[in-house]
């Protein structure tokens, strides 16, 4: 049987342009000879469809583009692919399937219904589907004749929350794939809409050959390809023969089908695979896989919210750098625009530094000075702040006001220039900064993606000395990011002097009490006790996270790259008073 993995990259909502993208998939399935073919998750809406489900005549524009495809478009083929369908007839809205629909020769042949749901983190299908209640496995005949036994599964039937740590959702629930097995299955398809994490893959193909080796079948996964609002998918293609070896493993990112002859008849342990086969992209430094994933969200998210240009502030500092590097990546040096915005007490070299980094890059830079408004806003605002100081702030203009006022000066001007340009702000800010609201909310958190607040400062800085490592495969004609900006210590330059470790511990501090308190979910005893960090320091970080979590409700949408993210995958109340 020869199988052809097909990813594609879907915008969410455009059925039409969804049902055109399968179309072409399988034109170019049968071109290589394919038996049958299989398309992403829930591909002809786009991946999470989320209220769009609700939405009057969706479901139903959904289905109709699946009959047209799979009536019209199937001759000579077997296609596989996923939508929501409806599992009863009638007026009013019943029960939708996460689904998946097959189609040969233009005949309808079968259907199945996801069976297990994910409700957490990002996901959210039991607010949208009902799960299915039976295995599907479909004859596929073959050119060499005869058929081939296929079960179908779609993502949580396989992973059955294992790779995000919610196997025990599971723990009484039904095993789609054991099912598949006793309903004779010899090979396993499961498309996929999993979104990317780093280090996420290495479990997903763990669990791919843990199934085929258990049970003795080819299992084949292929993932929905690019970005849709907050969330990257890397269409990754794998399919593990019945030894739990990797037969084939398609380049991650990348549009291209894999297609691949199986022998379904092998016996188990006997799949005869040249040791040789490679994954590629596991093969990457971890810093090019994050890359490549934040590239992928920048310009996806700007491609299909109809923006063609980006504008950014360039501060001279590492954030913005690695941010602007990413936007060139993305978009291309004609479509990003650097703005320096040197204050009173901006260093010397920050605009020396911004300078360097957009010749690098071969971007515009334009300058904007923001003493002259500061100075007025200090004249208008000086004699009111008067009469509301605080004890605690004493006298006149308080220290925090005007370092505030100068950030939102900043954060009004890139939006006017936005306004003015027509292209999207990016904010610059990362994950540790927005974890401990080490960030102006109306100044340098404005903005309409938030590229970084998913990235730890660490991770920015891994970033930053991977693509000047490796400028030429990150897509760079010499190292992009400044050496200074790297080397130099953190600071927003707002008042004379600053650093970030005056208002902060040590970043790496910073990081390890992050990523256990928002990733792990532990308590702040446990982290002090396993890490050694002083107790007082790690309690007070905990707080700051807490208090900063109004701010995080009103800043950019950011790109998810790790297991909790600060956006809809984590839901912490505001007014709340657990301290742990």
């Amino acid at each position: 049987m020869r199988l052809a993995l097909v990813p594609i990259n879907p915008v969410v909502g455009d059925v039409e342009g969804n049902a055109e993208r399968v179309r072409t998939g399988l034109h170019e399935a049968r071109h290589a000879g394919a038996d049958v073919a299989l398309f992403p998750e829930l591909c002809l809406c786009g991946y999470p469809p989320k209220d769009l489900l609700l939405a009057e005549g969706f479901v139903g524009a959904c289905e109709e583009a699946s009959n047209r495809l799979g009536l019209r478009e199937t001759g000579g083929i077997t296609a596989v692919f996923g939508t929501p369908w409806p599992m009863s007839q009638g007026p009013g809205r019943g029960p939708v399937a996460n689904g998946l629909v097959v189609y040969r020769d233009n005949v309808y042949i079968d259907r199945y219904a996801k069976r297990l749901l994910p409700t957490y983190d990002v996901f959210d299908e039991d607010r949208y589907f009902e799960p299915g209640r039976t295995p599907c496995v479909v004859p596929v005949p073959t050119s060499a004749g005869g058929s081939v036994p296929v079960g179908l599964a779609i993502c949580e039937d396989l992973w059955r929350g294992d790779d995000a740590g919610f196997s025990s959702k599971y723990r009484d629930g039904p095993d789609p794939v054991a099912e598949l097995i006793a309903a004779g299955a010899r090979v396993i398809l499961s498309p996929s809409a999993s979104p990317f994490v780093l280090f996420k893959g290495e479990k997903h193909r763990g669990i791919l050959r843990a199934h085929a080796a258990r049970h003795g079948v080819h299992v084949a996964s292929l993932n929905q390809l690019g970005g849709n609002d907050e969330l990257v998918f890397d269409g990754h293609t794998l399919v593990y023969g019945p030894g739990g070896n990797l037969l084939a493993a398609g380049p991650c990112f990348d549009p291209a089908p894999l297609v691949l002859d199986l022998s379904p008849a092998a016996p188990r342990g006997s799949d005869g695979v040249d040791a040789g086969v490679r994954d590629t992209f596991l093969e990457r430094p971890p810093e090019a896989r994050l890359f490549t994933a934040l590239v992928t969200g920048v310009r996806d998210y700007l491609r299909k919210t109809g923006f063609k240009d980006a504008v950014l502030g360039l501060s001279g500092g590492i954030d913005s750098a690695v941010t602007a590097a990413l936007a060139v990546a993305a978009l291309g040096r004609d479509r990003v625009l650097g703005v320096a915005l040197p204050g009173p007490y901006s260093s010397a070299h920050a605009l020396e530094d911004a300078r360097a980094l957009a010749d690098n890059l071969g971007a515009r830079l334009i300058v904007a000075p923001i003493a002259q408004p500061f100075e007025g806003f200090k004249g208008a605002l000086g004699g009111v702040m008067d009469g509301l100081a605080q004890p605690r702030l004493g006298a006149g203009l308080p220290d925090l006001a005007e370092e505030n006022l100068q950030s939102r000066i900043r954060g009004t001007t890139l939006m006017a220039i936005s306004n003015r340009t027509g292209a999207l702000l990016l904010t610059t800010g990362n994950k540790s900064e927005l974890a401990v609201g080490y960030c102006t909310l109306y100044g340098d958190m404005n903005g309409g993606l938030a590229v970084l607040s998913d990235v730890s400062k660490q991770w920015v800085y891994r970033l930053a000395r991977w693509m000047n490592a490796c400028a030429s495969e990150a897509g760079f004609a010499r190292p992009p990011i400044p050496e200074r900006s790297i080397a130099k210590p953190p600071s927003a330059e707002l008042r004379p002097g600053q650093k970030d470790r005056d208002s902060l511990p040590e970043y790496d501090v910073v990081d390890r009490v992050v990523e256990r308190y928002v990733e792990r979910h532990e308590s702040p005893a446990r982290i002090a006790r396993q890490t050694g960090i002083d107790d007082a320091t790690v309690r007070r970080l905990a707080r700051m996270v807490d208090a900063a979590e109004f701010k995080r409700k009103q800043t950019a949408i950011g790109l998810k790259v790790t297991s909790v993210a600060f956006g809809s995958g984590r839901r912490w109340p505001i007014a709340q008073g657990w301290r742990g």
